[in-house]
């Protein structure tokens, strides 16, 4: 496995990263089983672990405790905080309150006295992000954090938190965890640049596009798994599946699995550092890192172009972050009152 630098941190970390979101009850509830995926994670070279406190309510934490004990000092592992943890009202959000509060449990569950990247799983606009930074500055200092990341921030959020932390003399995010694939590359238009302008490190999530760039999922045929019970306008969507009929005669004669050719696409992009991969099981992940030495050339990456283009998304991204301007039409229109021209 090679290894790059995130961002201007000086840490470096395997182009693939192990996400945990499908260890424990959302996915595999079986520990031993998780375990066992945590470790043939690290014996392939995988050294960089992406977990979160809402990821099956702190039980991914635990399994990622029990499987790193006696090798925590040679794993990066990344949490997050900010999806609510229960029903209270302050067990969620950006704030100082629940930041504190959050990264104590999850150490705790964890096992460890440190997080090396702690992120904020998605923007809060109740909360001043001077607040955020503020918490999170104080978590750095006193060695419970290493560095602070963002998670699926616009690129205006990110620019505006940089801005606040030189002004304020704060730590400043220095890696964020966009969602990035074949099938959804509006990142590349704005998120990308900005992080590479702030010498950001980029861990991408769902570079299988939310399952499609498995294959399994077809054109005309039913999808009749668990996942696309759950996300039937996602698999469902005929513009993202025109993409994906095209992509696999174009995988078929590069002689490469569709799983190979999205994580070859995902790591090519210079603004990217890793990018998550999320197995359930055993043979999902070992059929991942078969894939770990594939290189792209020119030639598919421009025809992946001609398929997808730069910039853009096949269909919208239905777990990513919509900013508020987007889901609160009272934010989109005048009173009624004030509509006209006359």
């Amino acid at each position: 496995m090679k290894y790059r630098t995130l961002g201007r941190t000086g840490i470096s970390v395997s182009p693939y990263a192990l996400g945990t979101m499908m260890l424990g009850a959302m996915g595999n509830p079986d520990h031993d089983d998780s375990v066992r995926i945590i470790h043939r994670a690290l014996d392939a070279g995988i050294n960089f672990v992406d977990t979160a406190d809402v990821y099956s309510n702190g039980e991914s934490e635990v399994i990622v405790g029990k499987a790193l004990k006696g090798r925590r000092d040679d794993v990066v592992v990344a949490g997050k905080v900010h999806y609510p943890m229960g029903d209270d009202p302050n067990h969620r959000g950006n704030s100082r309150r629940w930041i504190i509060t959050s990264v104590e449990n999850s150490l705790r569950r964890l096992q460890t006295d440190h997080l090396d990247l702690y992120q904020i799983h998605r923007p809060d606009p109740t909360v001043d992000v001077e607040e955020t930074l503020s918490a999170l500055s104080d978590l750095v200092h006193s060695g419970k954090v290493r560095t602070i990341g963002a998670s699926t921030f616009p690129a205006s959020d990110i620019v505006e938190a940089q801005w606040v932390a030189e002004r304020r003399g704060l730590e400043r995010f220095r890696t964020e965890q966009p969602p990035y694939s074949i099938i959804n590359r509006s990142i590349e238009r704005e998120v990308l640049p900005v992080t590479q302008r702030y010498g950001m490190g980029t861990l991408v999530w769902s570079p299988l596009g939310q399952g499609l760039l498995t294959g399994r999922y077809r054109k005309g045929r039913p999808t009749a798994t668990h996942r696309g019970g759950t996300m039937p306008q996602h698999f469902g969507d005929e513009r993202k599946l025109d993409v994906v009929e095209q992509l696999i005669p174009l995988a078929e004669k590069a002689g490469l699995p569709l799983t190979h050719l999205a994580m070859a696409f995902a790591i090519a992009h210079p603004g990217v550092t890793s990018a998550i991969v999320g197995p359930r099981t055993l043979e999902q992940l070992d059929d991942l890192l078969a894939g770990a030495d594939v290189t792209l050339d020119d030639e598919i990456l421009d025809r992946i172009d001609e398929i997808a283009p730069p910039g853009t998304d096949a269909g919208p991204n239905d777990v990513a972050y919509a900013p508020p301007a987007v889901t609160d039409a009272s934010l989109r229109r005048r009173p009624l009152p004030q509509r006209s021209a006359a």
